[in-house]
């Protein structure tokens, strides 16, 4: 694709997050069910609700663009994607597992918000603001999850880890 403009970068960039969003989809229920801890196994499984809201936004923001919503493989996420596997195959106790799980997630949810920020950004930049709004909408919600996720971890799952 040809990036001449800013509003070329931000297509490709939506079509990059697009398919991260369609990676977590496939990737929440598997750290859900590696999840020993009640309250982590039903965040990740309230966020994969939420993740799949995310894609149907970015739906809508290719519609508002005119084009057919298609992604391209986000490598980024496929690292991290990976990196969560990691922690689920890990011989470890229950307790550090899910220490290990917050913490992948919590990569994710801090790439997610970087790329939420700086897409809604240019979308107001270039006069997209229906396009501005679902992509704040989005971004609360990640950041929503983060702050979960390190209730979580702080209310109980790294003091149970240690022992």
């Amino acid at each position: 694709m040809s990036m001449q403009t800013l509003r070329d970068l931000f297509i490709d960039q939506v079509r990059d997050v697009f398919d991260a969003e369609k990676q977590l989809v496939k990737a929440l229920p598997k750290m859900a069910k590696a999840a020993g801890s009640g309250d982590l196994r039903q965040a990740f499984e309230e966020h994969l609700q939420e993740t799949e809201k995310h894609v149907e936004r970015l739906e809508e923001v290719f519609r508002q663009l005119d084009h057919k919503p298609r992604g391209k493989t986000c490598e980024a996420m496929k690292g991290l994607v990976a990196e969560g596997k990691e922690v689920i195959e890990a011989e470890a106790e229950d307790d550090v597992r899910d220490a290990g799980l917050i913490a992948a997630a919590q990569k994710v949810e801090h790439y997610e918000m970087a790329t939420y920020g700086t897409l809604c950004a240019w979308a107001k930049q270039i006069g997209l603001n229906g396009a501005a709004q679902l992509l704040h909408d989005t971004f609360e919600e990640e950041k929503a999850a983060d702050q979960k996720l390190t209730q979580i971890a702080e209310s109980h799952v790294n003091m149970q880890a240690q022992v």
